[in-house]
């Protein structure tokens, strides 16, 4: 008996991988004319045209609407930095202690403000000009525009090494405050002297400028990677550019709905959710475009028409993109179970980025081919051929033991062969291959990150910080701060007073010279000093706390870093020893809002993660009409993503040498590790169902592999540069999740997708589709 073939239509593969060879065909996934049915003869399709004004007006109209929103949009890439939040208390929960500490802190003072701690520091010992010179430097900074209020007088440190000047500033111009008084204080301090800004302003400047270039750099350098990717893909100029136009004008709709719900106070967003937005919707459009001008070059090739080629495209492409779209955006959605203000705007920002990407992919991008026909993929213009023969071949029986194999040349015809001669083996390999990346993943340091760790490269704010430290109590300019019932204030004093790097405690006054009054052994040194003084000797006299809603807020200064593991261990000791003082006490500060971060993170890590993987299973299995080949494909993406941390673990111990990685790194990976790789297996999973349902399973399967082969894994490494782009931000988060991403997407589509799925579902056969699988042959 002849074995019996199916075959795939041969002509030059679009888009392909930069190394396949150029006589292969590999077709869309999804494409039911490659199902070993000829389309009709074009002039049967003639017959099913719409009409011309009809075929004109709806690709004028999609061109039209789309030209208006780019046009709205461009003036937005500037203006969404303006909603962008940079306080961590800004995206905790209401709950959390450092949140309601800081809600209230702007009721303790009559002018809010940013603090920020000017340092001034001589290796041999201050000069009276270094004292002359910070004297004057502190009268001069409100007239100078460089300060909200008077500067406190320099304060010298015991050793005479060193003076510190507390500088408020405003809130909403602390950034250009401290640049510019860093350039003042290194243009005019003395000879010798070093100078620095420190404290909350002095960090939350730097973390400012190290997102200051998503606007610019990170999106050229996103656009510049995609295009050198899609020109070797596609060969051809001009195609790659006409993604790309697509691509922006789905960010630009996507940057009006975000920037109009976060001027709503809808949602809050970061440097982070911005940077992520940008290269997301880059990635993700760029992806959709793929599959259909793929579908669309196919399509030419079989009929004259350009507008039959275009409804046979958008019908070949519309299901698996609203597929695996939906399936990315309903990942994305579960971050709206965050604590965290940003992880939970970064749900629907991104969700809406994914919608519109799907939106220019399927109208704005067919509208132009539509409108340049053949002419968009000069110089390799795909001729019309419709008797052309087959180059790739499925042959069922005619590989081991009987079952189907793959014919003909070509890289995926031969990864097919590959896979159908060795499958026990090759999935076996590949998955002890990815278990043992994966035992690594334990290793990865994502307890957090101190303050000082946050930026790569120089830190002036953490040069600062080490010479505060180095000279005065560390905690200075960074106070841990307590709300209490007036009264207690002493109580509290004593309790602050027994932990062992405490250094002062001081409530706030608005009367008081200084802000504040002294508590505890500083109050009665003070009390002490002035005994037996005239009358106005004493600066304190008559001075009372300043009460809001019958509390009183206390700053208790340590003698160790904001940042460090003792001020934090400081911070949980008296939020559980001062609730035996009154259980409405609340400790909050710099401090402590690092610390409830971290904590939000994790607690979002341990929710979200199970939640997410629910979701997408169960639209798997709606997607795929099956229980076992869903579960089977999360499985091995969770696989897959272990693997991706546990290289990423080695990598960051042992050769970039991080301090440790953010919290939030393994949750905000997974998600969109599994939400995009998951994206990868629909896509090849899909075509497979299609074309088991004609062929068998087996034959479906190798049918499925060699079709989709070229376009999704093309499709991957788009995505994985594009996420690559991220490392252009000098902030150790982004940096991290850039490699931990784009390195699992290479993964997942190079060895998971390409390999081991299809040798596992080939050796398992029809069972992978249970409990339906009787309805489909071997």
């Amino acid at each position: 008996m002849a074995p019996s073939t199916t075959s795939s239509s041969a002509s030059t593969p679009e888009p392909t991988t930069p190394h396949e060879p150029a006589t292969e065909h590999t077709e869309l996934p999804w494409d039911s004319s490659s199902t070993g049915r000829r389309r009709a003869a074009p002039e049967q399709e003639n017959g099913r045209r719409g009409p011309t004004w009809l075929r004109i007006l709806l690709p004028a109209f999609a061109l039209l609407a789309w030209v208006v929103v780019i046009g709205l949009g461009g003036p937005f890439f500037g203006r969404i930095s303006e909603v962008v939040e940079s306080s961590q208390s800004s995206f905790l929960p209401e709950t959390a202690e450092s949140t309601q500490v800081s809600n209230r802190a702007d009721d303790f003072v009559e002018d809010p403000f940013v603090p920020g701690v000017a340092v001034m520091q001589r290796d041999g010992g201050l000069t009276e000009d270094d004292r002359d010179w910070a004297e004057n430097l502190s009268e001069s900074l409100v007239d100078a525009g460089l300060a909200e209020e008077t500067a406190s007088p320099p304060v010298e440190s015991e050793d005479g090494k060193a003076l510190q000047v507390f500088v408020p500033m405003n809130e909403n111009t602390y950034d250009e405050q401290v640049s510019d008084l860093r350039t003042e204080m290194q243009d005019t301090a003395p000879e010798g002297l070093n100078t620095y800004v420190t404290g909350p302003a002095g960090f939350a400047t730097e973390l400012a400028e190290g997102f200051a270039g998503i606007d610019g750099i990170l999106l050229l350098v996103a656009l510049a990677v995609v295009f050198v990717i899609l020109v070797i893909v596609y060969r051809s100029p001009l195609l790659p550019v006409i993604v790309l136009i697509t691509a922006m004008a789905a960010l630009c709709a996507a940057i009006i709905v975000v920037y109009l719900t976060a001027q709503a106070g809808l949602i809050q967003i970061d440097g982070q959710v911005q940077g992520i937005l940008f290269i997301l919707v880059v990635g993700a459009a760029t992806d959709y475009c793929l599959l259909y001008t793929a579908r669309y070059r196919e399509a030419l090739r079989e009929d004259r028409s350009k507008a039959t080629a275009t409804r046979t495209a958008i019908r070949g492409t519309i299901e698996p993109v609203l597929a695996s779209g939906s399936t990315v955006i309903a990942g994305l959605l579960c971050l709206l179970f965050s604590d965290l203000g940003s992880t939970k705007a970064l749900g629907p920002a991104a969700a809406t980025g994914i919608a519109f990407s799907m939106l220019a992919a399927l109208t704005f991008l067919p509208a132009v081919l539509y409108v340049l026909g053949r002419a968009g993929f000069w110089p390799s213009r795909p001729k019309y051929d419709p008797n052309r023969p087959d180059a790739v071949r499925v042959v069922d029986p005619g590989g081991v033991d009987g079952l189907p194999t793959v014919t003909g040349k070509g890289l995926w015809a031969g990864i097919g062969r590959f896979v159908a001669r060795r499958f026990r083996v090759v999935w076996i390999v590949a998955t002890i291959a990815l278990v043992a990346m994966a035992a690594f993943a334990p290793t990865l340091q994502a307890s957090g990150l101190k303050q000082s760790e946050t930026l790569i490269g120089d830190s002036p704010a953490s040069d600062g910080q080490d010479a505060l430290s180095a000279h005065f109590p560390g905690g200075t300019g960074s106070p841990i701060t307590v709300i209490a019932p007036d009264g207690t204030q002493d109580q509290v004093a004593e309790r602050a007073e027994e932990l062992e790097v405490t250094d002062s405690v001081a409530v706030t006054a608005n009367d008081s010279p200084s802000g504040s009054l002294p508590l505890g052994t500083a109050a009665e040194e003070q009390a002490q000093q002035f005994q037996g003084a005239p009358d106005g000797a004493n600066p304190f006299a008559g001075v009372e706390p300043t009460v809001s809603d019958g509390d009183v807020q206390i700053q208790i200064t340590t003698t160790v870093a904001p940042d460090s593991d003792e001020a934090q261990e400081a911070v949980t000791q008296l939020r559980t020893e001062l609730k035996d003082v009154d259980s409405s006490i609340i400790v909050g500060g710099e401090t402590a809002s690092s610390m409830d971060t971290q904590a939000a993170s994790i607690h979002d890590r341990n929710l979200i993660i199970p939640i997410i993987l629910v979701v997408v299973t169960i639209i798997l299995m709606l997607l795929l009409r099956s229980v076992l080949a869903p579960v089977l494909l999360i499985i091995l993406t969770v696989i897959s993503f272990a693997s991706a941390l546990g290289v990423s673990a080695l990598l960051f111990n042992h050769v970039f040498n991080f301090p440790g990685s953010d919290a939030s790194v393994p949750l905000y990976a997974f998600v969109f590790l599994v939400a995009l790789g998951i994206d990868y297996n629909i896509f090849l999973m899909s075509r497979v169902r299609e074309e088991s349902l004609e062929h068998g399973t087996r034959a479906g399967i190798l049918r499925g592999l060699v079709l989709t082969g070229g376009v999704i894994t093309s499709a991957g490494v788009v995505l994985a540069a594009t996420f690559a782009a991220l490392a252009v931000i000098p902030i150790v988060f982004m940096v991290q999740l850039a490699f931990v991403v784009a390195f699992g997407v290479l993964l997942d589509a190079l060895l998971v997708r390409s390999l081991l799925v299809p040798a596992l579902t080939y050796d398992m056969g029809r069972i992978i589709w249970w409990p339906f699988h009787r309805r489909i042959d071997r």
